[in-house]
Parts: structure tokens; sequence; C-alpha cells
């Protein structure tokens, strides 16, 4: 006896999709999956400011937790240098923006000696 096909599973086989119709189911869930920016208050900045110095001048890695649409960003490294005219930090030869770090979600941890 034939097995009936129910709607469901006929547009979840990928032979009936369109390549036009994949293209468009795979925009719609990255839409979905958006994630909002986290707007952060004067005392998270000052906090964030007072971690990067920390890191600039005493060479303690640090840990933030930065914006990105689609995935949760990590930031892990001692800060290098720090271009207030530009709203960017530099972490191991890589550059920033300020505004995307994400809250005070920061830890310093003092540098392991050798």
């Amino acid at each position: 006896m034939a097995k009936k096909l129910s709607v469901e599973s006929m547009w979840d086989a990928s032979s009936v999709l369109l390549p036009e119709h994949k293209l468009a189911l795979n925009e719609w869930v990255q839409i979905q999956q958006k994630r909002e920016r986290i707007d952060m208050d004067e005392q998270g900045w000052e906090s964030v400011s007072q971690a990067l110095g920390v890191s600039l001048t005493q060479r303690e890695e640090i840990t933030l937790h930065m914006y990105h649409p689609f995935e949760v960003l990590t930031v892990v490294g001692i800060v290098d240098r720090v271009d207030h005219s530009r709203g960017r930090f530099m972490v191991d030869g890589e550059w920033f923006e300020m505004s995307d770090i994400e809250g005070d979600a920061i830890k310093r941890r003092p540098k392991q000696a050798n």
C-alpha cells in the first residue's frame, strides 16, 4: 500500500523545492534568527572604558562580549591599541568597533607568568 504524502513532507523534500524557494527559505530563517543589539548605560560604558585602559596599560587579558547579528561573538585577549577618534580598539592585531560591545560583560584576568 502506498504511503500518502502530506503537504509538509512535500515542502520538506529538497527535490520539490525550486532553487529560488530554497534561497528565500534560507533568507527567512536567517532573518528569524537575527539578534537585537543591546544598548549599554553610562555605568556600563565607564566599566568598559576602565577595563580597556587597564588591559592596554597593564597588559591584562580581558573578555568582551560583542554584537553580531547572527551569532554570539566573544573577543578574548590583550588590548594593543585604542583609537578614540574612530571608536575602535585592537586586540591581537584585529580592530573591533567600540559600539559593538554588548553590556558590561567584561572579565579581567591577570596575565600569567611564564
